[in-house]
């Protein structure tokens, strides 16, 4: 499996929602790339997400050389998942998507909700270092020390080590592909998963691409924001846990 975490962070954003999953799913080799720019990965050379998504298939043909893998992805990195499918149909056996970037990539042209909190614990931040406050609150719609717990460990930790310059010269060129994502039809078990309070990318978005994802498990959640993942644990355990059942299943013939 391979896990593409989204725009900003790092694999930590990955492992920290996906390692439970597989606690007991035996059989599974976890990849758990950064991106350009991200965590431990330099940026040299990196412009245009074009860029950042040639980094990541020279990783596949390295790291995988010709391997059938399952994909997940997260934010950006779900937007970049959904290229990568449609490259190749016969080796990503299984897609997930959690938050992903949908049918607009440039943030100005999506269709968002408005910010609410769903929930409030004036405890909430009280583990969190002042400087991280202020993002925390921004992103959180479920507001509790769990989820502030999980945004510093799992988010923040990304955060702090991302290299700006390279992740600026990517944003200033609107983020887009060259080349949509969705080159026909992926007819693979596939999930995708939104937040019904997800202000950032939203999920309106994201179901203007239902017809190219003819077996995919379409959920939004509600009591979610763009960290769902964090939000709706249990739920997202679930739907991801049916997913790989589905491949499993379909695999196993």
């Amino acid at each position: 499996m391979l896990a593409i975490h989204g725009w900003t962070p790092d694999h930590r954003l990955m492992t920290g929602c996906l390692e439970p999953v597989f606690a007991d799913r035996p059989g599974y080799r976890r990849l758990y790339p950064d991106l350009p720019g991200m965590g431990a990965s330099p940026g040299d050379g990196v412009g245009s997400s074009d860029d950042v998504l040639a980094a990541v298939e020279e990783f596949i043909d390295t790291r995988l050389s010709g391997e059938s893998f399952l994909l997940v992805g997260e934010s950006y990195g779900g937007y970049l998942s959904r290229a990568i499918a449609h490259r190749r149909p016969e080796q990503v056996l299984g897609l997930a998507l959690i938050c992903p970037v949908g049918i607009e990539a440039v943030r100005e042209r999506r269709t968002l909700p408005d910010r609410r909190v769903v929930r409030e614990d004036p405890a909430a931040t009280a583990g969190l270092d002042q400087r991280d406050v202020a993002d925390y609150l921004d992103m959180a719609v479920v507001r509790t020390p769990e989820t502030a717990r999980r945004f510093r460990d799992e988010i923040v930790s990304g955060l702090r080590v991302a290299d700006l310059r390279t992740l600026a010269r990517v944003a200033a060129r609107g983020w887009e592909l060259t080349t949509r994502p969705e080159t026909g039809v992926f007819d693979r078990p596939s999930v995708v998963l939104t937040g019904r309070q997800d202000h950032v990318t939203g999920y309106a978005d994201v179901y203007r691409l239902l017809e190219h994802y003819p077996r995919a498990t379409f959920a939004i959640l509600d009591a979610a924001g763009h960290n769902l993942q964090i939000e709706q644990p249990d739920l997202f355990g679930r739907l991801i846990g049916d997913w790989l059942d589905r491949v499993e299943g379909e695999t196993a013939h």
